[in-house]
């Protein structure tokens, strides 16, 4: 255990966040989600929903601000314009908890995949809620 880190974040996890650079993106995805056949890299939280996760990598990793959606997730299929209520729940995760909250942007299903196999990671949680998927865009860490 570390000060102010939170536990939903592993040592393997907290070494992918610090390995990522400006611009990286990382999957926070649910128990469904394809991860294996999507990911370059897999991490595994047991235990762990999405919007805990989701709320644990904010409190380390900026959010870019040099993209105009650095948090996506996928959308409902046949309805584009639903939200989720695990999307609401990012959404407000992102407000309360992001350096610098963003809105977040839906993708297609398909699309959502295409973007998750270009991801430097994915992590796969424990998240049984449909829809429970998120990518984020690593900002700038700025000099203390």
């Amino acid at each position: 255990m570390l000060i102010g880190i939170a536990s939903a974040l592993t040592p393997d996890l907290l070494r992918h966040l610090r390995a990522m650079g400006h611009g990286d993106e990382i999957v926070i995805a649910d128990a469904n989600f394809p991860g294996e056949s999507c990911g370059q890299r897999i991490e595994r939280l047991a235990g762990v929903t999405s919007t805990d996760a989701l709320r644990a990598i904010l409190s380390v990793m900026p959010l870019d601000t040099f993209v105009p959606a650095p948090a996506r997730t996928m959308e409902v299929v046949g309805d584009a314009d639903a939200v989720p209520p695990i999307v609401a729940e990012f959404q407000d995760i992102i407000a309360e908890c992001a350096s610098d909250p963003c809105t977040v942007q839906g993708l297609e299903r398909h699309r959502f995949y295409e973007e998750a196999r270009k991801a430097y990671c994915v992590v796969q949680t424990a998240e049984n809620r449909f829809y429970g998927n998120i990518i984020l865009s690593k900002g700038v860490v700025p000099p203390s």
